[in-house]
């Protein structure tokens, strides 16, 4: 008996391997992912991604790959669930569970703006390629919070000719602002828009270390695929500015090398030759990568060029965000290690920035500019821009950094009083932590008399932004028993200092959140006088 198994044993084992080998020749039948395309893929690149297409795609990568966790993060003006896919090896998508796996957190955001699509395309493909097995290297190091779709609502307005001159898609795209007519990247300081609310709730629960916000260039006519900019307000600390600068050049060398494209840091070009000036974005917390900075995080924003065909433009933002998260991977113990160390740092008696202006380098830098040649829609019928292959270098100056015109000593504390609801949702919805005040407090305070007052003549965003000057002075008195005490020993002392100080240039008091109160003359916020 034991001889003859022991001459059975090779034959079953020939015959199981050879059926083994003809399955492995079969064809493999298509999975789910294997067909799964977004709208654009599939009709050529001459539509987007409409928001039932974008939860269609959601869902069926949710539940073909273990990988991507489905859920959601807040509501849109008209009531539309915003849709965000944790996608990580991780059990599900609660920020408990996200962040007990002490992976490098990085949030990718797209459409705050729904008439510059190709972020939102770019993420779902990008979801899709990871379900399949591609970047695995990544989920070593790091989990994806994946936003494609954050202004819903103006993605479903769609038109042929919401931006102007941009090459595509031409079956048509959203709009700029949401259905209440705001500008979501203008929201992050004020938070009068669901959607800003709702993704700052995301931030306090998920707590990324990386954010990277999508967008798509409106304006100048250079020879870049695409333009970045990282947050550079100079009140944001210096370490998560340095590393940001260090990752960028990477990330345009890399670009360079493997793509033959050119990256550089965001600008428009304003002004006649040779007087020419290529200048950036403000530094103000109200637009997300420097909201993002004031949080001690890495906040990112890339801007591809309008005049790309739609196709190139998916391609090019692909690519950014790809050498992005590769360089995310190689990094991750060093991010995690300067966001703790912001966090840990103590503010208490040093001073930061309150308001700062443009600086202009020292020399001229090369601009390369480029050009356009006319196509026309031809469903609109309307001119649109094509990019064409000209690079013209230009030497002009360059103003892409900023520098402090103001500054203020950060206290122990502030104290907000009681009946500031206004003042005090905000600070908490922000994810600031306030301390009730159960008895009076005897310490020695300082109050901030206002010299002067003033509001901008034209409304921006709903507002008329107010700016004052004046100074802390010293006072007796006690804080009464239900104010709130906001320490500045806490993660958030950054962002909640930059909200609270009357001087500077976006926080409460320019968007009108004290207004009523500053008519005595006074703030009602006191300040520890140390």
């Amino acid at each position: 008996m034991f001889s003859r198994r022991l001459l059975r044993r090779p034959l079953l084992v020939t015959l199981l391997t050879l059926s083994g080998a003809v399955a492995f020749a079969q064809p493999r039948a298509a999975g789910p992912l294997d067909r799964l395309q977004t709208r654009a893929e599939r009709s050529g690149f001459t539509e987007t991604s409409r928001y039932d297409d974008v939860q269609a795609f959601l869902a069926t990568v949710d539940q073909a790959s273990p990988l991507v966790h489905l859920t959601s993060f807040g509501y849109s003006f008209e009531g539309r669930t915003l849709p965000l896919a944790v996608v990580g090896r991780v059990a599900d998508a609660r920020p408990a569970t996200v962040k007990a796996s002490g992976k490098l957190r990085v949030y990718l955001q797209a459409n705050i703006h729904a008439g510059e699509v190709e972020g939102k395309e770019v993420v779902l493909a990008l979801m899709r390629d990871i379900a399949k097995g591609g970047h695995a290297e990544w989920m070593n190091s790091m989990v994806l919070l994946v936003n494609p779709i954050y202004n819903a609502d103006g993605n479903e307005r769609v038109t042929l000719t919401s931006r102007g001159f941009q090459h595509g898609p031409i079956g048509g795209q959203g709009t700029r602002a949401n259905a209440q007519g705001l500008n979501i990247n203008r929201d992050n300081i004020k938070i009068e828009t669901p959607e800003a609310r709702s993704m700052v709730r995301l931030l306090n629960d998920f707590d990324p270390h990386v954010m990277v916000d999508l967008h798509t260039t409106n304006g100048s006519r250079h020879a870049y695929h695409l333009t970045y900019e990282t947050a550079n307000n100079p009140a944001v600390a210096a370490p998560i500015v340095g590393q940001l600068r260090d990752w960028m050049a990477t990330v345009t060398k890399n670009v360079k090398t493997k793509d033959r494209w050119e990256f550089r840091s965001y600008g428009n070009v304003s002004g006649q030759a040779p007087n020419r000036v290529w200048t950036t974005v403000e530094d103000l917390p109200r637009y997300t990568h420097n909201y993002w900075g004031m949080r001690n995080r890495f906040g990112i924003l890339s801007e591809t060029y309008s005049y790309l065909t739609f196709a190139d433009r998916v391609t090019t933002a692909r690519r950014f965000v790809e050498e992005v998260l590769a360089y995310a991977h190689t990094h991750a113990p060093a991010l995690l290690k300067a966001t703790a160390d912001a966090d840990a740092a103590s503010l208490v008696g040093t001073e930061l920035s309150i308001r700062s202006k443009v600086a202009r380098a020292g020399s001229p830098v090369e601009i390369l500019m480029g050009d356009v040649e006319e196509d026309v829609n031809p469903y609109s019928g309307r001119v649109i821009h094509k990019r064409a292959n000209v690079v013209k270098p230009e030497m002009m100056a360059d103003e892409t950094t900023f520098e402090s015109t103001d500054r203020e000593r950060v206290p122990e504390a502030y104290f907000v009083p009681a009946d500031q609801k206004v003042a005090l949702e905000r600070l908490r919805a922000h994810g600031i932590r306030l301390e009730r005040l159960t008895a009076p407090l005897t310490v020695p305070l300082q109050e901030f008399e206002v010299a002067t007052s003033t509001t901008t003549a034209q409304a921006f965003e709903s507002h008329q932004e107010r700016t004052v000057t004046g100074a802390w002075v010293p006072v007796e008195r006690s804080v009464p028993a239900g104010a709130w005490r906001v320490s500045m020993r806490q993660p958030l002392a950054r962002l909640a200092f930059y909200l609270l100080e009357p001087r500077s240039n976006d926080g409460l008091v320019t968007w009108n959140v004290l207004d009523e109160a500053l008519k005595s003359g006074r703030s009602p916020i006191l300040r520890t006088r140390n």
